[in-house]
């Protein structure tokens, strides 16, 4: 009980506005005090309805606003967790996803779904500037961060560029880091869009196939020489993508 009194108190001090608003601000206080961590379970609608005296109504619409906004992640039949803190990738820039994982203090990991020498098909050859048919090489990679994957890795590579790529443990070594020795960066081309992944790609970031997705198209160039194509998945509730332009002046 000693809970519920303490939301209710909470919910009173909220009662400036819209009854789901106070709400809302009792759960994200929670959340933001650390009581409520990433992954918690927070009360379902009707464990609300007893514990704050709202209706079924006003609980539902506050927590589907919180999952809306990106706090909270509901799963039907299961219930409803706090969401995990978003991590970052910059936009237009080729960078290290081990690195921007290590700059946040927290853990990469690496898993290797795929390694081989293909056949590219006319929508690779095309992308790497090869012939239809023409070996390439192939790289399905998870990355995660503290456990939780983050990103798919979809890369083709072209052999003349980096000749020895399938010969690099890539569970230790990012394509990034080992392409940006054996193919230095000149150029880069980024397409971005919001996607709903494919059964196989909610499987391996263990997320929902309703659970929208943003999704990077990148090919790179060292010299005039087409490097790699890559398609880069994301999961939209654990991840954004940013950047920034222009000069930064202080008064």
């Amino acid at each position: 009980m000693k809970r519920s009194n303490e939301m209710k108190r909470e919910l009173a001090e909220n009662d400036g506005g819209p009854l789901y608003a106070g709400v809302k601000q009792v759960i994200l206080d929670r959340i933001r005090s650390g009581e409520w961590p990433p992954r918690h379970r927070v009360p379902s609608e009707n464990e609300l309805v007893v514990e704050l005296g709202v209706s079924k109504m006003t609980a539902n619409r506050a927590l589907r606003e919180l999952a809306n906004e990106g706090e909270l992640l509901r799963i039907q039949g299961v219930g409803s967790f706090v969401a995990e803190r978003k991590g970052y990738s910059a936009l237009f820039e080729v960078r290290n996803i081990a690195d921007e994982i290590a700059e946040r203090g927290h853990t990469h990991e690496a898993t290797v779904i795929v390694l081989a020498e293909e056949t590219a098909s006319p929508e690779v050859a095309d992308a790497l500037e090869l012939d239809i048919g023409a070996p390439a090489f192939h790289s399905l990679i998870v990355h995660s961060e503290n456990g939780v994957p983050v990103q798919i890795e979809d890369r083709f590579v072209n052999p003349g560029a980096a000749p020895d790529y399938l010969a690099q443990d890539f569970s230790t070594l990012t394509p990034n880091a080992y392409l940006t020795t054996a193919a230095p960066l000149s150029a880069s081309e980024h397409i971005v869009e919001a996607v709903i992944p494919r059964a196989w790609e909610c499987k391996l970031l263990t997320i929902l196939q309703s659970e929208p997705c943003l999704a990077i198209r990148r090919r790179t160039w060292s010299a005039r020489q087409v490097v790699s194509t890559a398609r880069l998945v994301y999961p939209g509730h654990r991840y954004r993508l940013e950047t920034r332009s222009g000069k930064m002046f202080e008064e």
